[in-house]
């Protein structure tokens, strides 16, 4: 277990699409635990591959409510609902940056877990929302190319409370 180098805005390998996992190993097994070790040590809901520098299609996720835990291999979204909702979100490779962004209420992923098993997994609310900018950042895309008009912020890192929002 380690805590992996994060990757950010302006690394060129966030704008490069992750390449599927053909053989769950060790290794891979390892980069799955690294990544949950580095989300957590940032406080972060979700983490790909491709944020700790591996063009890999993996993805973690942790809601922290003892049940929405995931490690995803080579997840794709298969269904996805008309309902859509405006909700800010954050990215661990772009600090103290916000925006809203649109979302669908609900998403069906399949996916492998880590013992090579097929699954799928329906998510509504912030779980969807983090299976969709997590598989985004898979696709080389990232929520600041999706961020709504109007909508960036900008929190410098001495001001949390957000009174000196640029």
């Amino acid at each position: 277990m380690a805590i992996r180098n994060l990757r950010y805005e302006g690394d060129e390998i966030l704008s490069k699409k992750s390449r599927e996992i053909e053989v769950i190993d060790d290794r891979i097994k390892e980069l799955a635990e690294d990544m949950f070790d580095t989300m957590h040590k940032f406080d972060g809901l979700g983490l790909a591959g491709v944020q700790v520098g591996v063009l890999k299609r993996i993805i973690v996720i942790d809601l922290y409510d003892d049940v929405s835990k995931f490690c995803l291999i080579n997840p794709v979204i298969v269904e996805k609902s008309d309902e859509t909702v405006e909700i800010e979100e954050g990215c661990l490779s772009y600090p103290n940056q916000f925006g809203k962004v649109v979302r669908s209420v609900k998403v069906k992923v399949k996916a492998l877990d880590l013992d090579g098993k097929k699954v799928t997994l329906e998510g509504e609310g912030l779980l969807a929302q983090a299976l969709q900018h997590e598989i985004d950042h898979l696709e080389g895309e990232t929520f600041k190319s999706k961020i709504l008009p109007g909508t960036y912020e900008y929190i410098t890192p001495e001001d949390a409370t957000g009174s000196n929002k640029k």
